[in-house]
């Protein structure tokens, strides 16, 4: 294998053959090829594509490039669900203990924020002790004990993707839909996954922020995932407000409390829970079809398994064993919570919802640069939804900052991002498609 000869026939559309692939691809995580060249090589991609049998075979190879989880002998299904990423989109922290309650297997690799979106490893991570990068061995006995654990990609997980993202993220190829396919996919399939269900967001506050875009990048997922052997289908959601009422980390774990112990009932964020939970026990085949595996996660819920459950998975990944009842006075506070009032009645009519997100970075709870820290303490709770009718001075949400300057700032930030009009608007579907 020759990498330029590689390069060039990709970039004139030719389609790779799958060995020549794998031997790129294994060339790469071992160092073997230069930075330009892999730089050339995604850029190729991105103007020439892939087909779907390529995608595949460079999804394989990059999940082959190193560990890769087996679970003989486990009496559970293996099934996992990824997001594209939004802003208040703690999904995973409840969604995983619900499943598991209800008997499927969920080693979850998750990741840090991302651009404008908040990383579900950074929320973990506000629990005192939680541990994102436990051994593989460790990994691997508490999704058998526990039923569910949420770690981090580790450099033994797929390190051929780790590599090939590092290079898209400076050569502005991160949006080629292959290459955004064979990177999710990569590291769930290391996971040793038998079936996962995908949340592509669309809107304002997403990535692929048109319905055709998600749609494209929908379907490649779902394609080549089950062209690899993981029974997958997709759900296109709607990020073109918060999804849950709060943004930041503690926050959004606090949140995810309040969800277990059954206090956001008839939210926009319950019901994708619930759609999400339904499509995963389908897939792993523990229900017939989607109303019954509905009114089996919710069983969960009510009755305090899913909530059991997450207690004992924050525990063993070295979190505090009584945090379940503990939450509130473990969680990190900000100095400073003030409500940030109304500048006028009406309805609240639309969000900048990618804006929102970066406001909880300039709050400090997020990433400028890599080598960041982060504040977990900081965010906005009580996030008013669209379509709520507010009176000039009630408060539109609450800011949690690090002094009272960040406060200001943030409440400046996060008005922007809001716009009153004096009429509704037209209600919106938060589940908009389904891609099987």
């Amino acid at each position: 294998m020759i990498p330029q000869e590689v390069i060039r026939a990709k970039r004139n559309g030719e389609t790779l053959p799958p060995a020549v692939i794998y031997d790129f691809v294994s060339a790469l995580s071992r160092n073997e090829i230069s930075e330009g060249q892999v730089a050339a090589f995604a850029m190729a991609v991105w103007f020439s594509g892939m087909s779907a049998e390529e995608t595949v075979a460079l999804t394989l190879a990059m999940r082959d490039s190193g560990d890769v989880m087996t679970w003989p002998d486990l009496e559970r299904p293996i099934g996992d669900k990824h997001s594209t990423g939004g802003v208040g989109d703690n999904v995973s922290l409840m969604l995983a203990p619900i499943v598991a309650a209800c008997g499927l297997a969920v080693p979850m690799i998750s990741g840090r924020g991302l651009g404008h979106t908040g990383g579900t490893l950074d929320k973990l991570e506000s629990i005192p002790g939680y541990d994102i990068f436990p051994d593989k061995e460790r990994f691997s006995a508490i999704v058998r004990n526990v039923g569910c654990a949420i770690v981090g990609q580790t450099g033994q997980i797929a390190p051929a993707d780790k590599r090939l993202y590092a290079i898209r993220d400076v050569t502005a190829t991160v949006d080629s839909v292959p290459l955004i396919t064979g990177s999710i996919l990569s590291k769930k399939l290391a996971a040793g996954l038998q079936s996962l269900v995908m949340d592509v967001k669309t809107g304002n506050g997403a990535f692929m922020q048109s319905m055709e875009e998600a749609e494209t990048l929908a379907r490649s997922i779902v394609d080549v995932a089950n062209g690899a052997g993981v029974k997958t289908s997709a759900l296109i959601t709607d990020m073109n407000e918060p999804l849950a009422d709060c943004a930041g980390n503690a926050v959004e774990v606090a949140h995810a409390m309040e969800f277990l112990e059954g206090g956001k009932s008839g939210t926009r964020i319950h019901q994708v829970v619930m759609a999400f939970a339904a499509e995963m026990l389908v897939n792993a085949g523990l229900a017939g079809d989607l109303v019954e595996a509905e009114r089996t996660a919710e069983a969960a819920l009510s009755s305090g398994r899913a909530m059991e459950v997450f207690g004992r998975m924050a525990h063993a990944q070295g979190g505090p064993i009584d945090f379940t009842t503990s939450w509130r006075a473990r969680l990190p506070k900000a100095p400073v919570v003030r409500p940030i009032p109304a500048p006028k009645s009406g309805f609240v009519a639309f969000y900048r919802t990618r804006e929102v997100g970066l406001a909880v970075i300039g709050l400090g709870g997020g990433r400028l640069r890599p080598e960041d820290a982060v504040d977990h303490r900081t965010g906005f709770t009580d996030i008013a939804p669209i379509g709520r009718k507010i009176i000039a001075g009630e408060p539109l949400a609450v800011v949690h900052a690090a002094d009272d300057a960040a406060a200001a700032r943030g409440a400046s930030a996060f008005l922007d991002c809001v716009t009153i009009a004096d009429e509704p608007a037209p209600a919106r579907t938060v589940l908009i498609k389904r891609i099987s």
